[in-house]
Order: structure tokens, then sequence, then C-alpha cells
């Protein structure tokens, strides 16, 4: 293991050029934050001009983006770090203090806003249960906690997931950026045929007749649906780093040929969800190997984990006194309001939470007077999530 997790390090120095600063990666980060409120806020405040509001939806891709740009960053990470001790548990350290305090945060503000009454994302109402599998990271695993707490967790859920498995996939696999493609295509290949159809007929029966949207939307942003994604940012963060090859291109195309086949035989849906992430993967790393820059786009990077769990509570707010009859005009004065009023909410939530959190990260990590170059809002800013 120790050679593999060797060979995960290997070229830290000249190799990870294309991501030897963060601005790409925060330019990546601030338009996946731009997508996620573009879709929440043509829901709130629909122009009712179908072309418009198709373009607002499309923001969904942010979240796969936000994906995509965590895996490379989880690999940049552990490889300019391969030579420190325990660092399994110091990736869990950093990744839990990144991540667990401002979402705590979030679970009794919606609680507030929302309420526990019987809702789309939880037919049968919050409870207890959906309260702790949210707190502990585990609501992913259960329909009727998902988004049924915090709004949008689903992805919170996802990424923790993969947190929780990433210092095993690294130190297994390696550099071998093949090795992740093959385990995507196989657990992409058991999600479609095994595992989607066995889990909706299960829990269509246990929520009972007209629940069946509610099952299928649940399972379609489940993690084993989700992990693919991780696993392809994993290949391409090695394969910018290392340069493409022709091997490259084969296994792709055998993914896509058998994610083809597989969901013409059972209806799955997911091929179309497989090559839209394959087309957002190639927009990351051609943005990352042209190493875009653009400081606005960077701001709300930085801050875009906290953007990420405000927004919903900022356009909740301005749905309550919005003075503007929905239209055009209107739904774009709603977005620049939420983007604003959700930036000064995530700079607020640095200083108070955040940054506190982060400088007890940097010190429960650093060991001894050798103390790291990385200074705690440095090493936060380029190991964020979001």
């Amino acid at each position: 293991m120790q050679g593999q997790a060797r060979l995960a390090a290997g070229r830290t120095e000249q190799g990870t050029a294309p991501f030897a600063r963060s601005h790409t990666l925060d330019v990546l980060r601030g338009l996946a934050i731009a997508g996620v409120m573009a879709i929440h806020v043509s829901q709130a405040f629909p122009s009712n001009i179908h072309a418009v509001d198709f373009a607002f939806m499309c923001g969904w891709t942010g979240v796969n983006v936000f994906y995509f740009v965590s895996a490379m960053t989880m690999c940049l990470m552990w490889t300019q770090r391969s030579g420190e001790t325990n660092a399994t548990g110091k990736f869990y350290i950093r990744r839990f203090l990144r991540i667990a305090p401002l979402f705590w945060l979030a679970i009794p503000v919606y609680l507030a806003i929302n309420g526990t009454a019987p809702s789309a994302n939880a037919p049968n109402g919050i409870g207890p249960v959906q309260v702790i599998l949210t707190a502990t990271f585990l609501h992913g695993f259960w329909p009727d906690s998902v988004n049924s707490v915090v709004p949008g967790d689903w992805s919170i859920a996802a990424e923790m997931t993969f947190y929780l498995v990433f210092p095993l996939l690294i130190t297994a696999f390696g550099s071998r950026r093949h090795l992740y493609v093959a385990l995507a295509i196989v657990l992409h290949l058991i999600n479609v045929i095994l595992f989607k159809p066995w889990a909706f007929a299960l829990f269509s029966a246990y929520y009972g007749p007209g629940h069946e949207a509610f099952v299928w939307t649940t399972l379609h942003i489940s993690f084993l649906n989700q992990l693919p994604v991780f696993l392809i940012g994993c290949a391409l963060f090695f394969a910018l780093r290392d340069g493409f090859t022709k091997s490259d291109a084969a296994i792709y195309a055998v993914f896509i040929a058998l994610s083809f086949a597989a969901d013409r035989a059972t209806g799955s849906h997911e091929f179309n969800y497989l090559m839209i992430n394959l087309v957002l993967g190639a927009l990351v790393a051609g943005c990352i190997k042209l190493a875009i820059r653009l400081q606005p786009l960077e701001a709300l990077g930085r801050n875009s984990y906290s953007m990420y769990l405000s927004h919903f509570a900022v356009i909740y707010g301005l749905r309550q006194l919005w003075p503007v009859a929905d239209g055009l005009v209107s739904l774009l004065m709603a977005y620049v309001v939420t983007a604003a009023l959700s930036y000064l909410v995530a700079r607020a939530t640095w200083h108070l939470v955040e940054r506190h959190a982060q400088n007890l990260a940097h010190r429960l990590t650093t060991a001894g007077p050798g103390r790291s170059s990385l200074r705690p809002t440095i090493a936060a800013t380029a190991a964020g999530m979001r």
C-alpha cells in the first residue's frame, strides 16, 4: 500500500502544475453555485418564458461540477500531503470540520423555517429518525431523510460518504486512473441492472401507491448513482497531471457502450445522466487546462459551501416579501438579490463559524514545531468542498 500511495504522490512537484493554484477550481465552484442558485430561484420566481426557465433549470448541473471539483481537490490535497504521518486520520478531521459545523447549524434553522409536517420529500413527516440520520450524514441512505431536514442536503450526504471512502480508494488505486474508471463502470452497471430495480420495488411497496416518483427521484440522487461521478473526477485529476492517452478515450468509449446497453435493457434512464456528466467532466478538465480565471466567480467559489446551504433560506425570505409580479424582470432581480444576500451570509458565517473550525482542524492536524507552510485560512480555501 505504501508503494501505491507513493505512486499517487508521484511527480507532485511538476505534475500537479495544472492544479498549482486554486484559482480555476474556485472559478468552477463559482460557476457551480451560480447554477445551483439559478435552478432554485427560477422555481420560486418563474419568468413564465419557457426558454428562460429551461436555461435556469439547467443549473442543476452545478452540483455535478461540485462533485468533479471535490474529487480533484481531494486528490490534489492528498498528493501534496503524501509524506505526512497518519494521513487518513488527518484527512477525516479536516473534512469533518470543513463540513459539519455549518451543516449542523443549518439543521435547526431549516426545521424552524419548514417545520416537520409531511412534504414531497418526507411523505410521513419529519421525526427524530430523519433528524438523527441528517445530523450523522447518513440521510442519503433512507429516502424520506434526503432533502427533508435541510434543503439540498442530498449532495452533502454524497460528499461526506465519498470522503469516507476516498482514502481507501486512493491508497488502493494510487495514480492508476483506469482503475477509477473501471470501478465507475462496475458500480454504474450494478446500480442500473441490480440495485435500482430492486430498491424501487422495495421502497415503492414501503411508501405505498402514489409515491413512485418520490422513490425514483431519491434513487437517482443516491450515493451509488453519484459515486461514478467522483471516480471519474479522480481519474481526470491523474489524467491532467500525467497526460491523456488513447487508452483513456478507449475506456470511456467502453463505459458509454455498456451504459447504453444496460439502459436499453432495463429502462433505468441513467444513460443520459452519464453522458451529461462526461460532458461536464470534459468541460471541467478544459477549464483547468486553460487555467481559467475570473475574480467575481472565484469570490463566489471560495464561499460556495455556505452559499449552498444558505440560499434556500434567502429565497424563502424573499418569496415572503417580494413585491414584483412573476416575469423575466422579477426572475433576474431575484437572482441578483439572492446571490448578493447569500454571499453576505457566507462572509458572516466564515468569520463566525467556518474560520474557527478550520483553525481547529489546522491545530489538530499539525504536530510539533515543524508547522505546515499552509496557513489555516489558505488551507481551508484550497481544500474546501465548495
